[in-house]
């Protein structure tokens, strides 16, 4: 009898325990996770999915020695030495390994410290609120970033699960990343240990007791993006007594940003140890050469989901691109559902569920908010406008559009079907007067709006208007529309007002102190020139070199494609026209920057990230660090293609399905392929 009684006592005295240690363990789990998540940040998350089979394998025959700048490879034969990683021996073996290239300064230490995701806390040091709430969200999407580089399974909560506003204080509490924003300094000097360590005396996994990440906004309240956003940075990182600090200093939130995009490239796998790895010691100070970093999509020849537009932006973010420039209409389709005039998409949508609504823009607003870009949607006008547009007369408006596919379509338009709007109708302007105020208030404050503008065909409206001057007619249309923008944004006219280049934007009719340029023809056309001498500010999107549709042949049953060859990354990278035009400072200061456009004839989304990217980021370094280039045409060096290579493997960390640049052979050897 005693001795079944001692038999339940012990049982009675483990038991407890076990429900001790799962309590333990269960509260744990939620010490350190971040706080402030948002609906559009729960959206984002829900919708960036990652296979359960990393894209990455473990390579586990290999281990890595650096030599002379070099990661060398050899067959991993054990005993009793320890394998260096491919991404380890990547990180630490010659220049920084990061993209795009700090412009300033970048020194680091080859020491380096494992740890954990779990292991990161965020420290907020701005006086700014808004400032500080922001940062908070795009602190969670880090997290969750830093989750797929160490190929932790992430789940996506409800609302309720992650801070929405229905969530319980408790549920709000268990974090696996804290925020440290509000306690005093001196709480900051204790080593932050994980309740189970200070229970039971162990030390966490790695290197670290805890990663503080500081993010010192001090100056700037600024969150509404315009071209004179500084975007400077500072990143510094010491390590002591087990404790790793990171400290990213801005006068911005912008450019806080860019630091912890740089400070995710500094963060690899190690997949010897499972853990993630950073520098002990690093020091980096970072500014962008050129204030538009752009890219364009078309999302009218094909339809986009918003993941995928989504996806593109975290990619743009990473690369630190700042100017999503949405392309969002066309003569083929008009997929966005006007407020005002839903019958747009009911005449000009693919299909239904081919359409973006309000919230589907305000989605991706926020999201590339998040990432540091700025989402532009231009409606093309007075062209490109096709069967969208034709149901004026039914509702007693008029045709608000002429020449809608009218054939041969050749002779009226640049591909069909045709339509170009009315430049004589007063509905016209009043609708684009309309769907300007609402993209205005979708998409916030901007110093920066495209117009389009792009090839007009005048044979188009002489036949309504044969004794008219045509070429004034379409500075009366662009001046129109740019007086109904002003209307639209609360009688303040964007400081930037962009239309894309054409033999008329020569004419001197638009004003250059309010008008920008997009150039979108040859490199070596002389309307380079003539536009900078004619006062203008451009944007460089030159169709020899940052068009990314080039190379596929021709969709039409006849003729070569419209801009073959293809264009290679090196193609993108190398190309720096204010060098080869000879700029001086002054043609300089007119020069914003530059965008790659992605035109979808032939693209849908089964292509889009290989299209993309890596050639997008291509771009992104020649517009953030412009490094001076003394090689021969098409010649790349080695160190860049060590760097991009990199890069690339980061982007399909993420999820992006990126293209190859060379067999993985030449990654696996730097340097032996070039």
């Amino acid at each position: 009898m005693s001795l079944a009684v001692s038999l339940r006592r012990a049982l009675l005295v483990l038991l407890s325990g076990a429900i001790f240690i799962l309590t333990v363990l269960y509260w744990n789990q939620g010490v350190m996770k971040t706080q402030a998540y948002s609906e559009a940040l729960d959206r984002a998350i829900r919708s960036h999915k990652h296979p359960h089979n990393y894209p990455i394998p473990v390579e586990k025959l290999w281990t890595y020695k650096c030599e002379n700048d070099r990661c060398v490879r050899s067959h991993f034969l054990g005993k009793g030495a320890k394998r260096v990683s491919f991404m380890s021996c990547s990180m630490t073996c010659g220049d920084i390994n990061i993209w795009p290239h700090p412009t300033i300064k970048s020194l680091v230490n080859g020491h380096t410290v494992r740890f954990s995701t779990e292991d990161a806390q965020l420290l907020l040091d701005t006086p700014h609120h808004e400032v500080r709430k922001q940062l908070q969200l795009v602190w969670d999407w880090f997290v969750k970033q830093l989750r797929a580089i160490q190929r932790l399974e992430y789940t996506a909560s409800s609302t309720s699960e992650t801070g929405g506003a229905g969530a319980s204080e408790s549920t709000r509490t268990r974090r696996r990343s804290s925020i440290l924003s509000n306690a005093p300094q001196n709480e900051f000097d204790t080593p932050a240990v994980s309740l189970f360590g200070s229970t039971f005396g162990g030390r966490r996994a790695g290197d670290v007791d805890s990663l503080t990440v500081k993010l010192s906004v001090i100056k700037s309240p600024e969150l509404d993006f315009n071209l004179e956003n500084d975007e400077t940075y500072q990143l510094s990182t010491t390590f002591e007594n087990r404790n790793l600090q990171v400290h990213i200093k801005a006068n911005s939130y912008f450019g806080a940003r860019h630091g912890l995009s740089t400070l995710q490239q500094l963060i690899w796998y190690d997949d010897e140890d499972h853990l993630l790895c950073t520098y002990a010691t690093t020091m980096i100070s970072d500014a962008p050469k050129f204030r538009y970093r752009g890219l364009m999509l078309d999302t009218s020849r094909h339809f986009f989901s918003v993941e995928s537009i989504k996806r593109t932006i975290m990619a743009m973010g990473l690369a630190k691109l700042n100017r999503f420039h949405w392309h969002i209409t066309d003569a083929q389709s008009f997929p966005y559902i006007s407020r005002y005039y839903p019958e747009l998409a009911e005449h000009g949508a693919y299909s239904e569920s081919e359409t973006y609504s309000e919230d589907d823009v305000r989605e991706v607003t926020e999201f590339a908010k998040l990432n540091g870009v700025q989402v532009l949607v231009e409606v093309d006008a007075p062209a490109h406008a096709g069967n969208g547009w034709d149901w004026g007369p039914k509702r007693g408006l008029g045709e608000l559009s002429l020449c809608i596919n009218q054939q041969p379509w050749s002779f009226y338009c640049g591909e069909p079907p045709c339509g170009q709007l009315n430049p004589k109708n007063n509905h016209t302007y009043l609708i684009l007067q309309r769907l300007y105020e609402e993209l205005l208030q979708l998409t916030g404050p901007t110093d920066f709006f495209h117009l389009g503008g792009d090839e007009v065909n005048l044979d188009c409206w002489a036949q309504y208007f044969n004794d008219t001057d045509l070429r004034g007619l379409w500075c009366d249309f662009m001046l129109q529309a740019m007086a109904r923008l002003k209307l639209a944004n609360n009688g303040v006219p964007p400081k930037y007002v962009a239309v894309w280049s054409s033999a008329l934007t020569n004419t001197k009719c638009l004003p250059n102190s309010q008008f920008v340029v997009q150039v979108w023809g040859g490199s070596t056309w002389q309307e380079n020139y003539d536009l900078l001498d004619n006062g203008y500010n451009l944007v460089f999107s030159h169709v020899d070199a940052w068009y990314l549709d080039c190379g596929f042949g021709s969709w039409r049953a006849t003729g070569e494609a419209a801009c073959s060859p293809y264009r290679t990354w090196q193609n993108m990278y190398k190309h720096r026209p204010w060098d080869r035009m000879r700029l001086d400072k002054k043609r300089m200061k007119q020069v914003l920057g530059g965008e790659a456009c992605m035109w979808t004839e032939q693209v849908d989304e089964n292509q889009l990230d290989s299209r993309l990217w890596p050639r997008s980021a291509a771009l992104a370094e020649r517009l953030w660090s412009d490094p001076r280039d003394d090689h021969e045409f098409d010649i790349v060096p080695p160190e860049v293609f060590r760097r991009i290579s990199v890069f690339r493997n980061r982007l399909v960390e993420q999820g992006i399905k990126a293209e190859a640049l060379f067999p993985k052979y030449c990654g696996q050897n730097p340097g032996e392929c070039i």
